[in-house]
């Protein structure tokens, strides 16, 4: 008992310190400096395109290795970029991080979780996770939901010498237990690597790019060695064929798309951080920009989530209705908001009351709390519909007036009386109303432009709550929410998945929702094919925020919720939501925009060197020009695009469309270059120079095209953009200096112009062949 009381000493403390028996496990918000640097430098494209870098400063001239500088460049902005996103989640972690009650000494401290050691004595209130495992040696109504251990949603009732594991939640009462297993030992440890390790898990959209880069990379090696063969067959030289093979080589390499998905992905992290947004998995913001269907609570979402009592209707026999509510909310140690609100109304407990003898502890299952006190009887406090029983003098009337408050968007709760004392958990028989009591909760001043914004973006909003249904539709109603006329009781939703799926299509609003049922919802709508994104701040959300697609926690809610959450609004408001959509959609479009531009890239590259080959051609380009080419028309742009505003939702089928895309646009390419390059090379008095500046020109121009049609619409900054990069072409053909670097000679006038003739005509067949379907807006070409 000793043990309980005090707790340890502080010499026991540092004994067990010194043996090594502490919560040490370390925290994993991110990966490692080592990691990231590691992940950006040890890739099989670095790998490749180092090798390549090498032959080139071996054979070749300094200029034909600038593939080598935008190489490093692009691992730099790689690693500063995640090491940026790393500081501030890491920072950001620290304010999330959950807290350990501690009994040492006598007095309870707020520690740390890696500062609990072996045998410490922890307090457990509602919400609270348990963060090791250990012994019940208190329980007041005592409740712990294991549901992320071993799947049962109903709570755990734990008495006097049962164990608690680390990962589960208090759901109801209180207590105190024994650490017996800390450390790595206990499961916490291994809950929380999982749940928090930055890193890009496997997804559509990754799945996508890594099936491009796996398809290329198979597709590189026959073709380098062609390339190989056929350059020594066609200049005779090795110097020559080796740099020839390289240019081919390297433009195949679609270098900038995994770096421009880590980076596009790292800035909406410390964006939606600078919105105090913890994004705990980078997928999440992928996730985001695929949610259709928005799940909600009414409480601490559209509301503030404080309620106050704004009147209390006295029934017959309530004279002792004041003094009731005040002992009621005295007799709980660790009260909920109702409680909160009627402690605050009643402060003062009156004389001749005594201490509670027997309580039995609100919880989300029982919806009703009481206590008794011996000779002033037992007092119940919960849902009226739930007290009220057929019998009781005057209950369709006072069930009637409760509806009324309900229907007026109030919580109301039924304070009865009965006479003995409390016999185990169950409800008293012979219980008479004595008041109601009727308590309001403010509405969040922007949560009527938060729905309103989720409308205009086609998300579906359905608002789940606990409460009466009149209730959460009288909020939804003053704030606009669709449905809010159809309220429906949850108590009446069908068990079966198909049918409670259809009943979620056709209602938005639901009320008396159970945590299993949350759970259930959230499922039915996902076998639909809704992409479901569930708000949270309370231990009753958990399962159906693990279960979601994207759970989002309130910062201020229950550790359990932050714990299992992708995201956790650290401001506790509604408010940042539309951003935290609005950025996952703009990271996704982007990505998706930019990998159209690399791929086309790697379908034209891979098509001329297949030709030349198969021709035993000069290779139409030396490394620098199709630097110049990529950095023009791809890798600058693609920079910009990437970071762009897109509000577009996105929708599956990520690598059909780009294939659908890249495939006949990189094609037009091949055929434009190629075509111009032999026809020009054909032409009496035109060097070999001069034909691969011809054919320089000429895919330069096609890039433009292909970078006009995907960054289409074209406002003003984007146009800004495409003519800029053109022009900075016209500056490299025309400044001696450039010509010279680049190795550009232009051919004479006639010659260009049957180049550009060759362009035009070819890309004026482009909409035979380009997909209706491409992911971008509106207008094509730089006329849009």
């Amino acid at each position: 008992m000793t043990a309980v009381l005090e707790g340890l000493a502080e010499s026991e403390v540092a004994e067990r310190i010194a043996l090594g028996q502490v919560n040490d496990v370390p925290a994993t918000p991110s990966r490692t400096v080592r990691e990231i640097v590691r992940s950006n430098v040890l890739t099989r494209f670095n790998a490749l395109l180092g090798a390549l870098l090498v032959v080139i400063l071996v054979v070749g001239p300094i200029q034909d290795a600038l593939f080598g500088g935008v190489l490093v460049a692009n691992t730099l902005v790689g690693i500063v970029q995640e090491l940026r996103a790393k500081r501030k989640l890491d920072k950001l972690e620290v304010l999330t991080a959950p807290k350990a009650r501690v009994l040492r000494g006598g007095s309870v401290r707020e520690l740390s979780v890696p500062s609990v050691v072996l045998d410490d004595v922890l307090e457990l209130r509602p919400g609270d996770q348990v963060v090791v495992d250990g012994e019940v040696l208190e329980a007041g109504g005592l409740e712990i939901d294991e549901s992320l251990l071993t799947g049962e949603a109903e709570p755990v009732e734990k008495h006097l010498g049962d164990e608690v594991l680390s990962g589960s939640f208090v759901s109801a009462g209180s207590g105190r237990y024994r650490a017996t297993r800390v450390g790595h030992e206990a499961y916490a440890a291994r809950l929380a690597e999982d749940a928090r390790r930055f890193t890009l898990t496997r997804s559509e959209l990754r799945s996508g790019i890594d099936t491009i880069l796996r398809l290329v990379t198979w597709a590189i090696v026959p073709t380098a060695i062609l390339l190989v063969i056929s350059q020594l067959r066609a200049s005779g030289t090795v110097r020559d064929a080796l740099r020839g093979a390289v240019a081919g080589t390297v433009a195949m390499v679609p270098e900038g798309l995994v770096l421009l998905t880590s980076v596009a992905f790292a800035v909406g992290v410390v964006r939606l951080a600078r919105r105090k947004v913890l994004v705990q998995e980078l997928p999440a913001v992928e996730g985001l920009a695929r949610v259709d269907v928005l799940c909600i609570d009414k409480t601490g979402t559209l509301t503030e989530g404080r309620l106050a009592i704004e009147q209390v209707e006295v029934l017959a026999g309530g004279e002792d209705h004041d003094a009731a509510l005040a002992a009621l909310a005295a007799s709980e140690p660790h009260p909920n908001a109702t409680l909160r609100a009627i402690g605050e109304e009643f402060p003062r407990t009156p004389e001749g009351w005594e201490e509670a003898t027997a309580t039995v502890p609100f919880s989300s299952a029982r919806t009703w709390s009481a206590a008794s006190f011996g000779s002033r009887g037992t007092w119940i406090l919960g849902a009226p519909d739930v007290l009220l029983r057929s019998g009781i003098a005057g209950a369709d009337e006072i069930a009637r007036s409760a509806e009324q408050h309900a229907e007026a968007g109030r919580r109301v709760v039924l304070l009865a009386r009965a006479g003995g004392s409390l016999d185990g958990e169950g409800l008293p028989a012979d219980m008479t109303p004595v008041a109601l009591v009727v308590l309001g909760d403010r509405v969040r001043e922007d949560a009527a432009k938060t729905l309103a914004y989720f409308e205009k973006q086609d998300v579906a909003v359905k608002v789940i709550s606990g409460d009466h249904p009149q209730t959460v539709a009288a909020i939804a109603a003053r704030l606009g929410a669709q449905g809010a006329d159809r309220a429906v009781d949850a108590r009446d939703l069908p068990e079966d998945q198909a049918k409670l799926a259809a009943e979620l299509d056709d209602h938005s609003i639901f009320g008396r929702v159970t945590p299993q049922q949350k759970r259930s919802m959230v499922n039915a709508l996902r076998s639909r094919g809704h992409v479901v994104a569930m708000t949270g701040d309370g231990v009753n959300d958990v399962l159906a925020l693990k279960d979601a697609d994207i759970g989002i926690a309130m910062g201020s809610g229950a550790s359990a919720t932050r714990a299992v959450a992708q995201l956790v609004l650290l401001d506790s408001t509604f408010d940042p939501l539309p951003t935290v959509v609005a950025e996952g959609r703009r990271v996704l479009g982007n990505i998706e925009r930019t990998s159209n531009l690399y791929v086309t890239k790697t379908v034209y590259a891979m098509l001329i060197a297949l030709g030349v080959g198969v021709l035993g051609l000069p290779f139409p380009f030396l490394p620098r020009h199709l630097s110049l080419i990529g950095g023009l028309t791809i890798g600058i742009p693609s920079f910009f695009l990437a970071l762009a505003p897109n509000a577009e939702r996105a929708r599956p089928g990520f690598l059909r469309r780009v294939l659908r895309f890249t495939v006949p646009a990189g094609a037009l390419a091949a055929v434009a270059t190629f075509l111009g390059y032999v026809l020009v090379r054909d032409e009496a008095g035109v060097s070999l120079v001069q034909a691969r500046t011809a054919a320089t020109m000429v895919l330069c121009w096609i890039g433009f095209l292909v970078l006009s049609i995907i960054a289409a619409p074209l406002t003003r900054p984007r146009m800004v953009l495409v003519w800029s990069m053109a022009g900075a072409f016209i500056v490299a053909m025309l400044v001696p200096g450039s010509r010279t670097f680049f190795a550009l000679s232009p051919p004479p006038l006639l010659v260009w112009l049957a180049a550009f003739g060759i362009a035009a005509l070819v890309w004026s067949f482009a909409r035979l062949f380009l997909p209706p379907d491409r992911p971008v807006g509106p207008g094509v070409g730089l006329s849009s």
